[in-house]
């Protein structure tokens, strides 16, 4: 392997791990602070406690989130240097906008979260976790703006005398079309977490009749939200792949290890292709349903991956253009079956909730189900980054063309195992802060929870 190789499974490898913790942030922070809503409204003691102890395991992982964000962005300057180079004044407008502007809103009103509660009057105190949230769900559309553009780009041009992209319009990269059906797409995988995290713990705490009432409670409100998520995640999905068909050909091609162009394209349920992905040699497919996710027409037309890569020779000069299709067409499936288990999972808890039924097997069901929404969320991104492959910006910059020069094998090896040893460090930190506040409950009770009184501040 060489210095290329290793540096993108570094960035892979990092930013896999990052986004375990961000799918979560995104969804805690709304479901937090609908439950201190519930609170300040109803001045119900059980939804107080619901908070604290929710906001708690939030809080852990916002915290690892940040860390492992902060090593994340400074690869582009380790192992990437000739792409940030060459974009780092497009790229950097919405991460700049996401630091100065989101994080700070988020980082900021978190704060007078965490230290306010005997100190804000109760309303402010709502105030500042739904700022937080708001900061939290904005941080995540600049970022998706920014990796949107490398997708499609928009809004640039390309200086003839620096040779770099320079930004010609920030409302064009802010309001990219990618950007409008991801951010959807990805906020309702966020929300999903969320709930089927909220369903897990409820159920490992209701396995040992621990704070029934509570808990019951928590369960309904994450198995509502898990529902209606899991929709919201379906309708932004087939919106996104109709985007793809017209923007990366190619990669809904790769998806689907379409080889020829088809009128009507069948969906494949599994296939098996040569050793070198290059074609196709046993597959079972329905008819027309690739056409439908593709177009919105049952007959319509999808390119297969030779006539793409032909016309990409002919536009982009000679090259190979096609992703690694196993990985693409795995990825997909993997993506949308993980997703659609977890939908089952929101409709077989509502059902037993509905029934008044105890049911320690879906208990334990629920509690297996919370990996669920993590591995549909990598495998996502895994299918976003691989099958724009062998571009880091579509049709501009390849990734061969993006890495530092000056970077050799040895060194990029070395950070690559210092930054594994590293996160696998963290990963413990952070599994026992989870499992040890998980294991302890909800706070007891304190105070008189229904009068407008402070209340007493988050216990470590």
């Amino acid at each position: 392997m060489n210095a290329l190789d290793v540096a993108r499974w570094q960035f892979g490898i990092t930013t896999v791990y990052h986004f375990i913790f961000v799918p979560l942030t995104i969804g805690l922070s709304v479901l937090v602070a609908m439950m201190q809503t519930a609170w300040y409204l109803k001045k119900d003691p059980l939804y107080l406690r619901m908070t604290r102890f929710f906001g708690t395991l939030f809080l852990i992982n916002f915290a690892m989130g940040v860390v492992t964000g902060i090593v994340q962005e400074f690869q582009f300057g380790m192992n990437w240097s000739d792409y940030s180079r060459f974009v780092g004044d497009v790229f950097g407008a919405p991460l700049a906008m996401e630091g100065l502007l989101a994080f700070f809103l988020e980082s900021t009103f978190l704060g007078l979260w965490i230290f306010g509660w005997d100190k804000l009057s109760p309303r402010l105190h709502l105030a500042t976790i739904w700022l937080a949230a708001i900061g939290t769900n904005l941080s995540a559309y600049f970022i998706l703006a920014a990796n949107s553009w490398m997708q499609h780009p928009v809004g640039y041009r390309i200086n003839p005398v620096t040779h770099r992209a320079e930004l010609t319009s920030i409302g064009k990269l802010l309001t990219n079309s990618t950007t409008l059906v991801t951010y959807p797409h990805v906020l309702s995988g966020a929300f999903i977490t969320g709930g089927v995290f909220i369903v897990g713990v409820s159920a490992w705490h209701l396995m040992r009749g621990h704070e029934v009432a509570l808990f019951r409670r928590a369960m309904r409100l994450g198995l509502v939200v898990s529902l209606v998520a899991a929709a919201a995640t379906t309708v932004s999905g087939d919106l996104q792949a109709r985007i793809m068909t017209k923007q990366q050909p190619m990669k809904m091609a790769a998806a689907e290890a379409l080889y020829t162009t088809s009128t009507p394209a069948s969906f494949s349920l599994f296939t098996i292709g040569s050793l070198d992905g290059g074609q196709e040699i046993w597959s079972v497919r329905v008819p027309h349903v690739l056409s439908f996710m593709a177009t919105g027409d049952p007959n319509g037309k999808v390119e297969g991956i030779n006539d793409v890569q032909g016309s990409y020779e002919r536009k982009y000069g000679a090259g190979d253009y096609k992703p690694v299709v196993p990985v693409t067409y795995w990825s997909f499936r993997l993506m949308i079956g993980f997703g659609f288990l977890a939908g089952l999972l929101a409709i077989a808890g509502l059902w037993f909730l509905r029934r008044g039924r105890d049911s320690r097997w879906f208990h334990r069901a629920a509690l297996a189900c919370m990996a669920l929404p993590y591995l549909a969320n990598t495998m996502g991104w895994i299918f976003t980054e691989m099958g724009r492959q062998p571009w880091t910006v579509m049709g501009v910059l390849r990734t061969k063309d993006s890495a530092s020069p000056g970077v050799g094998t040895a060194s990029v090896v070395t950070s690559l195992s210092v930054f594994t040893l590293l996160y696998a460090a963290l990963a413990v930190v952070a599994g026992v802060l989870m499992v040890r506040q998980v294991r302890s409950g909800p706070p007891p009770e304190s105070g008189d929870a229904a009068s407008d009184e402070p209340v007493p501040a988050f216990s470590y």
